[in-house]
């Protein structure tokens, strides 16, 4: 015999009612994915230093016109609250203190995945679609190429890029904005 269990979908409310009552800690590496909160693998040596070239190079073409936002939380409906690890974001006064990006706030979202490719292109992937971000890169360190995600329609983005060493990136919404793909894979 089978037993169904019913799950529990926490919110983003619950989420931060969670670390507000200290249930959840500043340094839990978690996030909320489709109301589940979900440990995130620890961030390895080379993973962390493309986290830190691609958020210098940002802040060095963006100066003062966008906020760079390195692993920090969007908040992407009732029941989800991902911590990507570069966010590129809408201009706003007060730095988001009154509140988490919102999906509408969200110029480029990237991932850096080493250990973490299926998890970002079948999890988060979907989810950035689905809630509207407009586009989203994969530093995919295995393959040492670049996934460009543009044009979401439903859990899916309609237009799919690779780009290899050579090529050069340029963001959507952004199009001033250029960067080399050696730049961000050394």
């Amino acid at each position: 015999m089978v037993v169904q269990l019913e799950r529990k979908r926490f919110t983003v409310t619950d989420f931060q009612q969670m670390v507000d009552a200290g249930i959840l800690q500043e340094d839990d590496r978690c996030e909320l994915l489709n109301g589940e909160v979900i440990n995130m693998s620890p961030i390895g040596r080379r993973h962390a230093s493309k986290v830190n070239r691609l958020a210098q190079l940002f802040h060095e073409i963006a100066r003062g016109t966008i906020i760079v936002s390195s692993q920090n939380p969007i908040e992407l409906g009732p029941f989800s609250q991902p911590e990507p690890d570069i966010g590129l974001l809408r201009w706003q006064e007060d730095f988001y203190e009154s509140g988490h990006p919102k999906a509408k706030d969200v110029y480029l979202l990237v991932e850096v995945a080493d250990t973490t490719l299926e998890t970002d292109r079948n999890i988060k992937l979907p989810l950035y679609a689905q809630t509207g971000i407009v586009e989203v890169w994969i530093v995919n360190l295995q393959d040492n190429l670049i996934e460009v995600y543009r044009q979401p329609i439903g859990i899916d983005y309609t237009v799919t890029q690779i780009f290899t060493s050579g090529q050069t990136l340029t963001i959507e919404a952004l199009p001033e904005i250029s960067i080399e793909v050696n730049h961000i894979l050394g």
